[in-house]
């Protein structure tokens, strides 16, 4: 069991903790993404950068690696068959590539904030909440046009929506690691919640970041 755990942590942080945003841009651009706008790494500091296909881009790896880890946390179980249930094994997988997106060794653990790696690693544990979660999202942005309050809601709406539409065992660690990647999402945009709180926030579209 130690050893099944410690395969999934090793593996599924370096997975999470690949840079996408900061390698595209340095790949693609020569430039560094850290070196504008917000300084974030993230998706969408990379499409307000100017690069917009290199945004969707750093989107879709960053949940790739999400869905990865978590796959690869099944897989491990599969292999090994460790005494615990496969939903937690997935758990441990998604806490840990969320833990890498956020805190990436390879940039001095300063990473993103986490949107697109959490979204990927339930779309392969609990799909249907992180379905229900990104409708969240996509409502309140198109509503407030704050990529950060759509971020901050959609995120704290997904336990919720995993708790109902969830089915079938749901052990504790498993039902816990929800909570605990909705509200490490929730504390790394604390700055954007100071700025929306003062109404100096950047709408989605609009060149200048506050």
């Amino acid at each position: 069991m130690v050893f099944c755990s410690l395969i999934i942590v090793v593996t599924a942080y370096l997975l999470g903790s690949i840079p996408t945003g900061y390698v595209l841009m340095r790949l693609i651009r020569k430039q560094d993404i850290r070196s504008f706008g917000s300084g974030n790494i993230g998706a969408t500091n990379v499409l307000r950068s100017g690069g917009k296909g290199l945004g969707a881009l750093t989107f879709l790896f960053d949940m790739g690696k999400g869905c990865a880890s978590v796959g690869l946390g099944a897989w491990v179980w599969w292999l090994l068959q460790p005494p615990v249930p496969i939903r937690s094994a997935e758990a441990l997988a998604a806490l840990c590539a969320v833990l890498g997106h956020l805190f990436p060794v390879w940039l001095h653990f300063k990473g993103g904030k986490g949107v697109a790696a959490g979204f990927g690693v339930f779309l392969v544990a609990a799909p249907w909440a992180a379905l229900a979660s990104i409708g969240v999202f996509i409502v309140v942005l198109f509503l407030s046009r704050y990529v950060s309050l759509a971020s901050i809601l959609g995120a704290a709406a997904f336990p919720f929506f995993a708790y109902y539409l969830v089915h079938g065992d749901k052990p504790i660690f498993y039902v816990c690691v929800q909570g605990m990647v909705a509200g490490l999402i929730i504390v790394k945009h604390y700055q954007n919640i100071g700025r929306l709180l003062h109404g100096t926030e950047s709408r989605f579209g609009k060149k200048k970041i506050a």
